[in-house]
C-alpha cells in the first residue's frame, strides 16, 4: 500500500493554489490513498494521546493494531461481531507529526499509512490555531422528501464534497456540533419524515426498547441506521484531521419536543443507551484536559477508554485556544427556575476556565444555540411563534423551564466579564449567522459584547429548515439586542475560524439544495467577520 501526501505538502499546497486548487490536488491525493479493508476513520488528539474509532467492511477476528513510530495500541472492540473498533495511543510527544499505520493480528496493513499531529502541550505558544466548524451533518440517504419522493437530505456525495471544502483549508481540527444521526423514533413531530417513516421502517422495523442495545438485534438495526449517516459520510476524509463531535437531541434518536402526550428530554434509558451505543461504536469521546474534572457527568465511564468524557469535552490548544464543548441535553433538568441545560457541576467548571486566564482565548460552545431563536422547545428563550408570525412571549412554550435562561445569563455574563473575546459557536439552527449581543433583558454587555455565531449545517434538505419545519425562520427573540454581521440564513455551510493572540478571523461558505452542484466545485466563502479581542 501507498503512502499519501504529506501533511507539509498539503498545507504549502493550500497556500499557494487557495482552497478551489488545493481542493482538488488533495482530491487527487484522496484518490491515491488506499482505504484497504477500512470503512471509516475518526480521530480525536490530545499533547500526549490519540483515540481513533474505525469500522472495517468485513469482521475481524482479532483484535488489530494501531502503530505510531515505537508506539502501538492493540485495539479494542466496541461492537459485537469485530467490525468497529477504538485504538488509544498514549505516551505521545505533543506538536509532533506521527505516521499511523493499521495492521490486522497477522501485522498485515488493513490499510496505507496516513499522517496526524499531536496538539501543542499546554504551555507552549502556538501563533495560530485554524478550526473547521458546523452541525447537523447527519441524515440517511433512504429518508424521503413526502412532497416531491425525493431526498429529504443533502446527498452523501453533496456532503463531502463541502467537507472536502472545509479541510481544503487546512484546519488544525474539527468539530461537529450534533446531530450526527437522524432518526427520531417517539417524538410526535421528528419521527413523521425519520424514524416513523415508512422508508426508514422498511430498513430496520422496530426497535425493542426493552431489551439491550449492545448483543441483541437492536445493535443491528442501529448499524444500518448509523452506517449510512457517519461511515459512509466521512469515510477516510478526517483521518489526519482531529475531531470532536459534540451530541444534541436527534443523537439520542429524538427530537427535542413538548407535549401533552410526550416530554421527550432528558432522554429515557433507551434513548440514552442508543447515544452511548452511536458513540462508543463511532466516534470519539473527549479526551482528559486540564481544568476540566473527570467526575462530570458522563466523565471516565468504565466501558470507555481511560480518563474520557462522553458529553462535556474541551479542545486546548496551547495557550492560544480553549474551547470548551457541551451537550446541552443529556443532563437537561426540569426543575423550573432551578433548572439548567447542564447540571452544576458541569456550569461551574465553565465559569471557572472563564475567570482562569491560562489561554489567550476561551470559546463557549453549547450545542443549543445562543442570540437567536426558532420557538423551538429546547431552547434558552422563552419565544414561541405567535399567530401574528413573530416570536413573542404572548402564548407561552409548554413545559419550558425558567432556569435554562437564567443559566443561558450567567453564562454569559461570565463571557463578557472576561477581557478576552466572549464567543459562542453552536449548531442546531440549521443557519449561518454571526453578531454581536449589546443587551438582553436586564443584562447589559456593552462594556465587552458577547459574540455568537451560528456555524452552518451540513445536510439540511427544504422540508427540514426552520421556516419550513417551525414556520419562520431563525429570529431574535424577545428583549435581545444583536448587532447582527450577518443575518440569520437559512442555506447549509461551514464555518473556518482562524484564531491569533487579539482576535478570531472566520469565513463562512454556503450552498443549497435547489443551487447548482456545480458550486460545489469552486465554493467560496461569501462572507469574513472578525472579532478583536478588548481594549
Amino acid at each position: 500500500m501507498k503512502t499519501g501526501m504529506s501533511v507539509s505538502r498539503r498545507q504549502a499546497l493550500a497556500a499557494a493554489l487557495g482552497a478551489p486548487l488545493a481542493l482538488r490536488a488533495a482530491a487527487r491525493d484522496a484518490e491515491a490513498w488506499d482505504a484497504g479493508r477500512v470503512r471509516h476513520l475518526l480521530p480525536a488528539a490530545g499533547p500526549d494521546r490519540l483515540l481513533l474509532k474505525a469500522s472495517f467492511r468485513q469482521a475481524l477476528t482479532a483484535a488489530p493494531t494501531l502503530r505510531a513510530g515505537a508506539h502501538r495500541a492493540a485495539g479494542v472492540r466496541t461492537d459485537s461481531l469485530g467490525e468497529l473498533w477504538r485504538f488509544d495511543l498514549t505516551g505521545l510527544e505533543p506538536a509532533t507529526p506521527y505516521t499511523l499505520e493499521l495492521t490486522d493480528a497477522g501485522g498485515k496493513p488493513l490499510c496505507d499509512p496516513w499522517p496526524i499531529s499531536t496538539f501543542p502541550s499546554p504551555e507552549a505558544r502556538p501563533k495560530r490555531f485554524r478550526l473547521l466548524v458546523y452541525t447537523c451533518a447527519g441524515g440517511h440517504p433512504a429518508t424521503r422528501n413526502p412532497d416531491t419522493g425525493g431526498d429529504y437530505w443533502v446527498s452523501i456525495e453533496n456532503r463531502r464534497k463541502l467537507l472536502r471544502t472545509g479541510l481544503s483549508y487546512e484546519p488544525d481540527a474539527l468539530i461537529a456540533i450534533g446531530d450526527h444521526v437522524y432518526w427520531d423514533l417517539l417524538s410526535p413531530g421528528g419521527r413523521i419524515n425519520l424514524g416513523g417513516s415508512e422508508a426508514l421502517r422498511a430498513l430496520v422495523g422496530d426497535f425493542d426498547r426493552s431489551a439491550p442495545v449492545l448483543g441483541t438485534d437492536n445493535e443491528g438495526k442501529l448499524k444500518i441506521a448509523v452506517n449510512g449517516q457517519i461511515p459512509d459520510l466521512y469515510g477516510t476524509l478526517l483521518r489526519s484531521t482531529p475531531v470532536f463531535f459534540v451530541q444534541d437531541d436527534h443523537d439520542y434518536f429524538e427530537n427535542d419536543e413538548a407535549t401533552e402526550q410526550m416530554v421527550t428530554f432528558p432522554p429515557d434509558n433507551f434513548a440514552l443507551r442508543l447515544a452511548r451505543a452511536t458513540q462508543r461504536m463511532y466516534y470519539p469521546e473527549f479526551l482528559p484536559s486540564p481544568g476540566r474534572p473527570l467526575g462530570l457527568p458522563g466523565g471516565s465511564p468504565p466501558d470507555r477508554a481511560p480518563g474520557v468524557s462522553e458529553s462535556y469535552g474541551t479542545l486546548r490548544y496551547g495557550k492560544l485556544a480553549e474551547i470548551m464543548m457541551y451537550d446541552c441535553r443529556r443532563n437537561l433538568s426540569l426543575k423550573g427556575p432551578s433548572g439548567g441545560f447542564v447540571p452544576d457541576a458541569v456550569e461551574a467548571w465553565l465559569t471557572s476556565r472563564m475567570q482562569a486566564r491560562q489561554t489567550d482565548h476561551v470559546v463557549n460552545l453549547p450545542s443549543t444555540p445562543i442570540g437567536w431563536s426558532a420557538g423551538k422547545w429546547g431552547e434558552w428563550y422563552p419565544d414561541l411563534l405567535q399567530p401574528n408570525g413573530k416570536l413573542g412571549l404572548e402564548k407561552p412554550k409548554y413545559w419550558w423551564q425558567q432556569g435554562w435562561q437564567l443559566q443561558h445569563n450567567r453564562l454569559l455574563q461570565a463571557a463578557s466579564a472576561m477581557d478576552r473575546i466572549p464567543l459562542f459557536l453552536s449548531g442546531d439552527l440549521h443557519a449561518i449567522a454571526e453578531g454581536r449581543i449589546h443587551r438582553y433583558g436586564e443584562l447589559d454587555f456593552r462594556r465587552n459584547p458577547v459574540a455568537t455565531v451560528l456555524t452552518g449545517p451540513i445536510s439540511t434538505g427544504p422540508k427540514a429548515w426552520p421556516s419550513a419545519w417551525r414556520g419562520t425562520p431563525p429570529q431574535q427573540p424577545t428583549g435581545i439586542e444583536v448587532e447582527e454581521g450577518l443575518s440569520p440564513i437559512e442555506k447549509n455551510g461551514f464555518t473556518i475560524l482562524d484564531f491569533t493572540e487579539d482576535r478570531v478571523e472566520g469565513r463562512f461558505s454556503s450552498w443549497k439544495m435547489d443551487e447548482p452542484e456545480s458550486l460545489l466545485d469552486d465554493l467560496k466563502p461569501f462572507h469574513r467577520f472578525e472579532f478583536r479581542r478588548p481594549g
